[in-house]
């Protein structure tokens, strides 16, 4: 089985998030939306063959209804397919993974004239999602399609990689520059994030790159550890789904405290 987990830069329109999901079939497991962020993850699990059917549906209804040039969102963004990572859920399997990606990132640049831009491994190097964020149209060329970003659909970045959990908390009266200082403070080899503006509150956002290694509770307690005064976590969500093997690694007292049960598995939307 393999996952494909789709970022589409729309959060706020429920009636298209419904009709691109609906292209999903019956790969989708998941979706999340965020209205701030202006942005909804849809996560897709299915065999290659099935997956790749309902990733292209869901890739060319979002191509279809969505504009990126009346797009708002606190998220980074330079595409309304933003990015697309496909992860084989066995390790053994992750050239499959990989053939997988480049076949939709042929059918996208030659379907949709959008721009592709791989990130994991390609060809003798390895690029990660920042370094291509950072780097597209400026010293990195688009792998793909045309060499500009299209003004409506902008460039995807289509990518092969391992399981990750996309994991938030949220903050009640600390200042944008704390939580900034924050994300910093916990950012290592095993930990992506960002800090954003969110409303009243603040965002620490968080990709749990190896949560073997560094899962949820420990990220709590590293952030509980800096505040002081009235400073305090309101709550934690994850995005999308989760492995069980990293639900199981979390004591269950503290699974409400983090955001996690049972229900936020992989394993649980497979049975």
């Amino acid at each position: 089985m393999f996952e494909c987990v789709i970022n589409v830069s729309e959060g706020r329109d429920l009636d298209v998030l419904e009709a691109i999901g609906e292209r999903a079939g019956e790969s989708l497991r998941d979706r999340h939306s965020d209205t701030f962020h202006n942005r909804s993850v849809y996560t897709l699990i299915n065999a290659p063959g099935p997956l790749l059917e309902d990733v292209r549906g869901l890739i060319a209804t979002s191509l279809e209804r969505l504009d990126l040039r009346t797009h708002q969102g606190v998220h980074p963004r330079f595409g309304v397919v933003d990015v697309v990572p496909f992860v084989s859920l066995e390790r053994a399997e992750r050239a499959l993974a990989l053939t997988m990606r480049d076949s939709i990132g042929h059918w996208i640049s030659t379907s949709f004239e959008v721009p592709v831009f791989y990130y994991g491994p390609v060809g003798d190097e390895f690029r990660t999602l920042p370094q291509v964020r950072r780097r597209a149209f400026r010293t990195l060329a688009p792998d793909l399609g045309p060499r500009e970003p299209t003004a409506r659909s902008g460039a995807v970045a289509l990518g092969e990689r391992p399981v990750l959990v996309a994991w938030n908390l949220w903050l009640s009266d600390v200042s944008l520059e704390r939580a900034r200082a924050i994300a910093g403070s916990i950012r290592s080899d095993a930990v992506r994030s960002l800090a954003f503006a969110m409303g009243e509150q603040v965002q620490v956002s968080c990709n749990l790159i190896a949560p073997e290694l560094v899962g949820p509770a420990a990220i709590y307690d590293q952030v509980t550890s800096q505040l002081s005064g009235v400073e305090r976590i309101e709550r934690a969500e994850l995005v999308g789904l989760m492995p069980a093997s990293v639900l199981d690694a979390q004591e269950r007292a503290r699974w409400d405290q983090l955001g996690l049960s049972d229900q936020t598995t992989i394993e649980s939307r497979l049975s």
